[in-house]
């Protein structure tokens, strides 16, 4: 077991993703544990200069144990394949590690997370971040953006700017690819999908330029 330091709530002091793993899979800090078939670990190289952060799993990714491998996991994917980034080189998570969720008959419809289960929640993300160490990181969506700043942002405010965190990266913040699937105007869901592609490859320059 790893060892813990006292801050007041038992924090653990994990030094590898697989420790990580196991502490969030014993994770009580909030009540979503309950209802999630297990809690959803980050996946990726442990020293990727990127990483993404979502929301949180969806029934897919609940089931599956991995982050985005659902619908909107597939517009991930094709999305950094336009941006010119390679999936395997980048470390893809979630701002909170459980599925919330509603049922409705027996399907299990996505809930959003509240502020107080983002919030129980970061440690794990931060302790991600401090193993893998990424230069630039992306917030996929409002959740993440809490998460990784530590306060609620408007995307249209900070969209495209490079933010820069305490541990020396930056974060961009845009759109959560789930919210690409909503859209229902052809036309409108093409523009967004551009705009969330050149989203991506600002965060690829930008990860090319402090490489330089």
């Amino acid at each position: 077991m790893p060892q813990r330091h006292s801050d007041g709530d038992d924090a653990p002091v994990v030094t590898s993703l697989s420790a990580l793993r196991r502490e969030e899979n014993e994770c009580r800090r909030c009540p979503l544990y309950k209802d999630a078939t297990q809690a959803v670990p980050g996946e990726g190289p442990r020293r990727a200069s990127m990483m993404l952060v979502g929301e949180q799993p969806g029934d897919r990714e609940d089931r599956a144990g991995l982050p985005f491998v659902g619908p909107a996991g597939r517009v991930l994917d094709r999305a950094l394949v336009e941006a010119g980034i390679a999936r395997n080189e980048v470390f893809v998570t979630n701002a909170v590690k459980h599925f919330k969720h509603e049922m409705r008959g027996k399907r299990r419809l996505h809930k959003r997370p509240n502020a107080y289960e983002i919030d129980r929640c970061r440690w794990w993300q931060d302790l991600e971040r401090a193993i893998v160490k990424p230069a630039v990181v992306v917030a996929l969506g409002a959740t993440a953006a809490r998460s990784l700043l530590g306060k609620p942002v408007t995307i249209g405010k900070v969209r495209g700017q490079p933010l820069p965190m305490a541990d020396g990266a930056v974060v961009f913040v845009t759109v959560h690819p789930s919210a690409l699937l909503r859209i229902r105007n052809d036309a409108d869901k093409k523009a967004a999908y551009g705009t969330f592609v050149r989203d991506l490859g600002r965060a690829a320059a930008s990860l090319r330029k402090r490489a330089a």
